[in-house]
């Protein structure tokens, strides 16, 4: 714990450093990204070491009623400890190079200090054993946060994806304080050890709907979500990668931790919790087909990515309580092998295209094209992270994925006909997920990288600089890395599965070996014949082209003489095919359609209101119900001093009147 410490230190000092040196924002930069940086190194040591050592804890003292600095690192928390850190350092030294566009446009040692106390808050919150700590660091995380996606204030448009973002976070944190009242009142103490060795102060379903809707709102599950398609697009694009690979992972954290302080739950939470995730993937990529923000789609597949981490969740509770010890393996293992998958994958994303953003000049789809040829490094990378978030073989999410169909197939194998037919169901509904998502990404990467540029800006784009593309490097090998080494990266990820499942770890190696068996070979081979195929065909055109004439010429565009940007496919017409025929009409966006009429038709156009219902139709008419019975208590605030006085009277005379009728009772 020692070294782990030592990290905190060093992410706290550097975002003081930064803060210090707001006068010169060159060194601010310098000091807060390094301070950054250094920390998640120093970090991801004894992180990556507690994966597969045993627990270490520390105590220290504090001076907090109700309070303790109980700290410990287990296999569980060293998995989300590893994405913290792991991930901070690509976001890090990616800030580095994109804030230097807003050196003397804006003061960054502010914005420094909070990306580095989110680092920090997140990597204590996944070692905190206590209740009191364990809300400290979660408030100061959703602070730091809310401050980070509130960087570019004067747009009316951030300010509001900000406030959305702080509503969302302390709406979830009152459930959190519930969920912890109602543990600490049956256990006598608010530690964590506690918690688990008492007897459940409420039923457990309480507790677990607590858990469910308090993380699950960090989490982004659906319909708590509305928050994330918001907050992600309007934060920098290196916050909006932490945030979405890392920072919603700490609600299904917080699921997992709760889950050890409940008895065995039965089958049915495991269910549902899986059928929330499943049915929130399906919405998500169908919601993220009427977008036309680059940022936005990415954020909606953010929602998919937690509803399949979700449904792996579901699937290993209800593999345990069925008493299936390879459903619940592949279940477990399947959603935290997701939960790496996925902040390697949507960190790649979202850094790349926060430099089609620098480069273009814009986040949306329409305004772009043309980009893979002037940003060529950066759009292959999109490229990769696009084809691993679609699940496709043979690249790193396809081997999580891969777990949860296994896990799907032998739960509808073993059950009986009822949960048979629900797996089955599940597994086709899984693969419907996975044929919406390469729908949704080629639609974002052809639109924004193939073709005619749609705009000067885009037409002017240009590669970014190296601070910007190491850490597109880095993700990008990381990505291949748990594609080529699948069962290395499961045995690393089975002590805190069986962490989980409350099994021994060579019990759940032993269920999960013959899945990363069968998948190891294929994997690489498929690689190295892709690998092999691409070299050949680079050799084979530029031999053939080096004897001979090389012309630039537009081509075949239809028919057209002179083809232009305006006869492409764009955003909306690549996805209402798809939208129009599988779609429920109440996700579809509303389309505005100017057809061309006529034998000489005038402008014709094609939008899509890609508008949330989750908000529009549940949470906006709510919020506003809620304001309309509070302004009525506005009669209440006169500005009078003599009110003032008479309400702090009252309010006095009635505390002493409670006082009074408890000491009478006691």
């Amino acid at each position: 714990m020692t070294l782990y410490l030592a990290a905190l230190v060093v992410l706290a000092a550097g975002g003081l450093a930064a803060l210090a040196a707001s006068s010169r924002p060159a060194l601010a930069l310098a000091l807060g990204s390094g301070g950054a940086a250094a920390g998640c190194a120093v970090g991801l040591v004894p992180s990556v070491a507690a994966l597969t050592g045993p627990p270490s804890a520390l105590e220290l003292p504090w001076a907090v009623p109700h309070g303790a600095l109980a700290l410990g690192l287990d296999p569980l928390s060293a998995v989300f400890a590893t994405a913290v850190f792991g991930l901070g350092l690509a976001a890090a030294v990616f800030g580095a190079g994109y804030l230097r566009a807003h050196i003397g446009r804006r003061p960054l040692g502010p914005f420094l200090l909070f990306f580095d106390l989110l680092l920090a808050s997140m990597a204590l919150l996944v070692v905190t054993r206590q209740a009191v700590l364990f809300l400290v660091a979660w408030e100061a995380m959703s602070l730091a946060s809310f401050f980070l996606v509130a960087f570019e204030h004067e747009d009316p448009s951030v300010r509001d994806a900000a406030r959305t973002y702080l509503v969302a976070s302390h709406l979830g944190t009152a459930f959190l304080f519930a969920l912890f009242l109602l543990l600490g009142h049956g256990a006598g103490s608010l530690r964590f050890d506690a918690f688990a060795g008492a007897a459940a102060p409420a039923p457990a379903t309480l507790l677990f709907a607590l858990a469910l809707v308090g993380f699950g709102t960090k989490a982004g599950l659906v319909p708590l979500h509305v928050w994330l398609p918001e907050a992600h697009p309007a934060a920098p694009s290196h916050v909006s990668a932490l945030m979405s690979g890392v920072l919603v992972k700490m609600g299904l954290y917080g699921i997992l931790r709760v889950l050890e302080f409940l008895p065995p739950l039965p089958a049915a939470h495991g269910l549902a919790l899986a059928g929330i995730g499943l049915v929130g993937a399906l919405v998500a990529l169908v919601l993220a087909l009427g977008q036309r923000d680059l940022k936005r789609v990415l954020a909606y597949s953010t929602v998919e990515n937690v509803g399949l981490v979700a449904l792996g969740l579901g699937l290993g509770l209800a593999g345990a309580a069925l008493e299936s010890p390879a459903v619940a393996a592949l279940g477990i293992a399947g959603a935290l092998l997701h939960v790496w998958n996925h902040a390697l994958m949507k960190g790649l994303a979202f850094l790349a295209a926060g430099s089609l953003v620098h480069g273009a000049g814009t986040r949306d789809l329409e305004a772009m094209g043309g980009l893979l040829r002037r940003l060529p490094w950066t759009g292959a990378a999109l490229l990769v992270a696009a084809g691993a978030l679609a699940a496709l073989p043979p690249l790193n999410g396809f081997a999580s994925e891969w777990l949860l169909y296994l896990g799907l197939a032998e739960g509808g194998r073993g059950a009986g006909a009822g949960l048979g037919l629900a797996a089955f169901l599940a597994l086709a509904a899984l693969a419907v997920v996975g044929g919406l998502a390469a729908v949704v990404f080629t639609r974002a990467t052809g639109i924004a990288l193939l073709g005619e540029p749609r705009g000067a800006a885009a037409a002017a784009a240009h590669e970014a600089g190296p601070l910007l593309l190491a850490p597109l490097a880095a993700l990008a090998a990381g990505c291949a890395a748990i594609a080529i080494f699948p069962a290395e990266t499961v045995a690393l990820l089975a002590p805190a599965a069986a962490q989980v499942l409350r099994a021994s770890p060579s019990e759940v190696a032993a269920s999960l070996a013959p899945a990363t068996a069968a998948l190891a070979g294929p994997m690489r081979v498929a690689l190295a014949v892709l690998a092999a195929a691409a070299a050949a065909l680079a050799l084979a055109s530029r031999r053939a082209l080096a004897s001979r004439e090389v012309r630039r010429a537009e081509t075949w565009g239809c028919g057209f003489a002179a083809p232009s940007a305006r006869v492409q496919y764009t955003a909306a017409s690549y996805a209402q095919l798809a939208l129009s025929a599988a779609a429920p009409r109440v996700l579809r966006p509303r389309p505005t359609l100017s057809a061309p009429l006529g034998p000489f038709p005038g402008p014709s156009r094609l939008a899509l209101d890609g508008a949330d219902p989750g908000r529009t139709r549940l949470f906006d008419p709510a919020f506003r119900a809620v304001a309309d019975r509070f302004a009525r208590l506005r009669g209440l605030q006169q500005g009078r001093l003599n009110l003032q006085l008479l309400y702090t009277v009252l309010a006095v005379l009635g505390l002493g009147a409670l006082l009074l009728l408890h000491r009478r009772l006691a």
